[in-house]
């Protein structure tokens, strides 16, 4: 355990910290959907630290302080988090939840999402879609849903979420705090994309709603958009 609170790893830190064998979070009893999820959101970022320190209204400190001080803080300080500390993590939400089988069986990610941030910690949504005008909704994270298309072979980020939203009808009704993308897959048998390439820099300007934005033909702002 590591107690003290430490920042988010960037740059050359991260690959000497993060980069060999026994690095990042032990997998174990169909554990990777936590796993994968934890290290996304707390590796090498800050953004979502709330949810380890905040005292929201609903929050469980209990939960928070296995979060921070069993998990995140390993990771962040020498890079490697022991199976047993995400177990004890399992062990209470399946306590705090509706489900049962959270320290046996495969989830999806989203219901993990949703449980600790809603039901456990108490955080508001992070984000606020509307689709074709209808009211909006509010969610902690966008799971891309698209078809099989042919002319992407290796797409990135960028592509997937700018066609899954034009598939959908989709718009962001505001500029996101944090703006968690989850990618498309099928299971074990069929995957959608042999590989993903990461995005640096997301351009969310024509996902978002009622935002000014130029005239492809003229360069002043336009009044048509044409999907």
């Amino acid at each position: 355990q590591a107690p003290e609170s430490s920042p988010p790893l960037r740059n050359e830190a991260a690959v000497r910290v993060l980069r060999g064998r026994m690095k990042g979070i032990q997998g174990h009893c169909n554990s990777c959907y936590m796993d994968a999820a934890l290290f996304s959101l707390f590796s090498c970022t800050s953004v979502l630290d709330s949810m380890l320190f905040m005292p929201f209204p609903r929050c469980d400190r209990n939960v928070q302080g296995i979060l921070r001080d069993e998990i995140v803080s390993p990771l962040r300080r020498t890079g490697f988090v022991r199976a047993s500390s995400v177990m004890h993590l399992r062990e209470q939400l399946t306590d705090k939840g509706q489900c049962s089988s959270f320290t046996n069986a495969e989830k999806d990610p989203e219901e993990f999402l949703n449980l600790i941030m809603q039901q456990i910690l108490g955080i508001e949504p992070l984000l606020k879609l509307q689709s074709g005008g209808q009211k909006e909704q509010e969610c902690y994270c966008y799971q891309i849903f698209m078809d099989k298309q042919e002319d992407l072979v290796v797409p990135d980020v960028q592509q997937l979420v700018e066609r899954s939203f034009l598939s959908s009808d989709l718009k962001l009704v505001e500029i996101p705090s944090c703006f968690i993308i989850q990618m498309p897959r099928f299971g074990k048998e069929y995957k959608m994309f042999s590989k993903i390439i990461p995005s640096l820099e997301l351009d969310i300007t024509d996902l978002l709603l009622d935002s000014p934005r130029e005239c492809c033909l003229c360069g002043d702002v336009a009044t048509l958009e044409c999907s």
